[in-house]
């Protein structure tokens, strides 16, 4: 049996990384993914490890381990060095003792192999096959987006939720926020599973939070770094508690789910119109009081939005280019 390894900091894990593993399985029967992860680094190993488990997940032969250090005990850095090889070659001997491959992308891969004494297989070093690089990602995050796979992306998408009481132009403000920004757009799903919103059950709502949790998790991992979300589980439990007197019991994943990097919420100061579905004008003061109330008990901090419809529009555009500016330049430190 051949059992090989790679190593690397997976920060993040790309495309290329998983071709490596793809071209490592092609040459051992047992393959050890190792990340490493300093403590200098703020983005933590156990994520890059569960990236990377999530992905392999149906691969038996694959492995993933992690290996939490100390800057000042193993040199951190991507340079070949003969001296740097031989100190993480003696500790890839010590928590690998019994491999007889090692597959990397650098050319430090035949130091360290030479200093363990096995194989060394070289795969793309030019990066011609994956023409890209850790930190080109996390230099331009939504220009190389597409070089993240699906177990990646969730963790860097970033989420804009638009709220407010029936008839405040929520769903049209999102759709042009994403048309806008190229976004993905997670619709409501009140609307397609409650067709008049002067009818419903508990029972209702809770197929409401279940779906708009499920569509939420699909387009994480879609085509954009940024989803435009019209209403969220924070209103559909406002109504469950106006209308019935108490929240649902929903379990923690779906707010986790929910969580979002900015919440516009739309005062309601423009004309109330009704277009056969919604609950009568008078209702609308009584929603907007509720989902306030049920806002604040969830901790969560809106910014309002008011004034005319291209009012509205041009202060949410401001709003979600502060927010990118601000998490890009977050995503910037490792």
């Amino acid at each position: 049996m051949t059992k090989a390894f790679v190593f690397g900091k997976f920060l993040p894990f790309h495309r290329g990384h998983e071709q490596l593993i793809d071209f490592a399985l092609r040459h051992c029967d047992q393959l050890t993914v190792l990340v490493c992860a300093s403590d200098r680094e703020t983005l933590p190993g156990p994520v890059r490890q569960g990236w990377i488990e999530h992905t392999y997940a149906a691969e038996p032969r694959v492995a993933v381990q992690l290996l939490e250090y100390r800057e000042s005990e193993l040199p951190n850095t991507s340079q070949t060095s003969q001296a740097v090889s031989d100190v993480w070659a003696d500790k890839f001997r010590e928590l690998l003792p019994d491999q007889a491959l090692v597959v990397t992308s650098e050319p430090y891969g035949a130091l360290v192999a030479a200093r363990l004494g096995i194989r060394h297989l070289v795969f793309d070093e030019a990066r011609q096959q994956v023409p890209v690089s850790a930190s080109r990602i996390r230099a331009n995050l939504r220009a190389h987006w597409h070089f993240l796979p699906a177990s990646v992306r969730p963790y860097y998408c970033r989420k804009v939720v638009v709220l407010g009481a029936e008839s405040t132009g929520k769903t049209v403000l999102a759709g042009r926020l994403a048309a806008h920004f190229r976004a993905t757009l997670v619709a409501e799903a009140g609307r397609d599973l409650i067709a008049d919103s002067t009818s419903f059950s508990r029972a209702d709502l809770l197929r409401v939070a279940a779906e708009h949790a499920r569509r939420i998790a699909q387009a994480e991992a879609g085509a954009s770094p940024l989803l435009i979300i019209d209403t969220d589980v924070h209103v559909t439990q406002s109504y469950t508690r106006l209308f019935f007197g108490a929240e649902l019991d929903l379990a923690p994943e779906i707010y986790a789910r929910n969580r979002a990097d900015l919440y516009l919420y739309l005062v309601p100061d423009v004309p109330f119109v009704q277009d056969g579905t919604r609950l009568p004008a008078e209702y609308r003061h009584r929603l907007d009081d509720s989902h306030r109330q049920t806002l604040r008990r969830h901790g969560i901090t809106v910014v309002e939005i008011s004034g005319s419809w291209e009012q509205r529009f041009r202060r949410a555009v401001g709003l979600v280019e502060e927010m990118l500016a601000r998490t890009e330049a977050q995503e910037l430190i490792p």
